[in-house]
């Protein structure tokens, strides 16, 4: 006889928690909202972000902001591959996540997946290059040196696209991290899951806690706070719908943030988050499609120093 009989067991339910300042909080709320697959069949239910969660997603990104922009851009491009490879490691949660969040088969979801990890690899390599075609020697009339070099804008507000739950969300995420800046992230209302997983992968990588806080909920109800925090420098309205976005503009001009808008698109208002005031929008980008280096400049600022030459003799030279 066996050791070990094997008998019917209970399923083991995953809970799914917040991602802010390294650790894995409740919602402040307590409040969860119920997760399902694209046939409506029960997957998990998340924790619903409250503004208090918000606000203490900012408190943890700017804490962050000062070592995490002050690291070399060789060692955030190692932290990044690292967790790239985590990702590759914990491949076939994603898989099944990506699956039941977007209705794909198998097979197209671990495409999917594959092209995500692939996407982080690729921002990872960009991090110790972006300041060569950002920055440079300027021509100067003048015995000067001036001299540009991008510096990361801050606290960035990431509205994460709406129906593509993974490739998208690490589409508008690794950019804004590779560059610098720190994160405060809504995961797409519908399609949760993959971003809450992400947070996990993050926490057990080289990435300092507050880097990337992520929260979950009502797309709305978290955004028109952070547009309208004082200590977020820039919000990315990548997720929002058309009317959403333009209220979180509005919002954001209060302290001039930077806004990287989403293209002109519809919207679902059949797709509509549990109790959400605005519809889901649909999503505007080929997440598929080369990314360029539109997401890595939207969020870095120009620094220019000016530095008098000096001479070396009688002979007029200088360097």
């Amino acid at each position: 006889m066996n050791a070990v009989e094997h008998t019917d067991r209970l399923s083991v339910f995953k809970t799914y928690k917040l991602y802010v300042g390294g650790k894995f909080p409740r919602s402040e709320s307590g409040r969860v909202y119920e997760v399902t697959d694209s046939k409506g069949k029960w997957l998990a239910n998340a924790p619903q972000s409250s503004r208090k969660d918000a606000r203490d997603a900012v408190v943890a990104a700017r804490k962050a902001f000062g070592g995490w922009s002050g690291a070399t851009a060789y060692n955030r491009g190692q932290i990044l591959y690292r967790i790239a490879e985590m990702l590759e490691g914990r491949k076939g949660q994603f898989v099944r996540e990506v699956a039941d969040a977007e209705g794909l088969s198998k097979s197209k979801a671990a495409a999917v997946v594959d092209a995500a990890v692939d996407r982080w690899v690729w921002y990872a390599g960009w991090t110790d290059k972006i300041g060569q075609i950002m920055g440079g020697a300027n021509p100067v009339a003048g015995p000067f040196f001036n001299l540009s070099t991008p510096e990361p804008t801050g606290v960035v507000t990431v509205v994460a696209p709406q129906e593509s739950s993974f490739l998208g969300l690490v589409s508008v995420v690794a950019p804004v991290i590779a560059t610098g800046n720190t994160a405060v992230v809504i995961a797409s209302a519908d399609a949760p899951l993959p971003a809450l997983s992400l947070g996990e992968v993050l926490a057990t990588s080289d990435l300092p806690g507050g880097v990337v806080n992520i929260l979950s909920g009502k797309t709305a109800e978290l955004a028109a706070p952070l547009a309208a925090h004082q200590d977020v420098n820039a919000i990315d309205l990548t997720g929002a719908d058309a009317e959403l976005a333009k209220e979180l503009e509005i919002a954001a001009a209060d302290n001039l943030k930077r806004v990287l808008r989403p293209p002109v698109s519809r919207h679902r208002p059949e797709k509509e988050a549990q109790g959400a005031t605005h519809p889901q929008a649909v999503d505007r980008e080929d997440w598929s499609a080369d990314p360029g280096t539109r997401r890595l400049t939207a969020f870095l600022e120009t620094k220019t120093v000016w530095h008098p030459t000096g001479a070396l003799g009688v002979s007029g030279s200088s360097y």
